[in-house]
């Protein structure tokens, strides 16, 4: 289980790193606090200045893309909204996702459109490597700071 927390984290942080956001932590080790049962943790920050659907549609691709990388790891094509483990970032999709599909038969369809966007996305060599990359950094070091972050994107993007 630890390994594919590490790939869905990874995934998590390569992706909002690719689209502009600042990683400022990543883990495989959360804080069992007052918030949902996770298995990891990132924590990123968004620049100012995106227009709020621009930022919408970041935000949705960084909360699919931890069930995506988890999803080409174990080689299963599966839908993530149907895995309990991907449940949380699966309702916080769809939560997103409303003010921009308020029909939720389109919501489902976009949502599903982009998940598949991110298969082929993540699949790419370069976006692949760092995911690995990272996902080895964080099962060794369990939690990566923003430093040691920005090292291996730096490396493989």
């Amino acid at each position: 289980m630890e390994t594919l927390t590490a790939y869905h984290e990874a995934g998590h942080v390569i992706m909002a790193a690719c689209l502009g956001a600042d990683v400022q932590s990543v883990t495989i080790e959360p804080d069992h606090d007052d918030g949902p049962a996770r298995y990891g943790d990132t924590r990123a920050r968004w620049p100012l200045g995106f227009p709020a659907r621009e930022l919408r549609r970041r935000e949705i691709f960084v909360l699919l893309a931890g069930p995506v990388a988890e999803m080409i790891y174990r080689g299963e094509p599966l839908h993530p909204g149907f895995v309990p483990e991907w449940a949380d970032d699966w309702r916080q999709a769809w939560a997103l996702a409303e003010p921009l599909y308020r029909d939720p038969p389109a919501r489902l369809k976009q949502l599903e459109r982009l998940t598949r966007e991110l298969y082929q996305m993540l699949r790419d060599d370069r976006r692949w490597a760092a995911i690995a990359a990272l996902a080895d950094e964080l099962l060794a070091h369990e939690t990566l700071d923003e430093e040691m972050i920005a090292d291996v994107v730096a490396q493989w993007l």
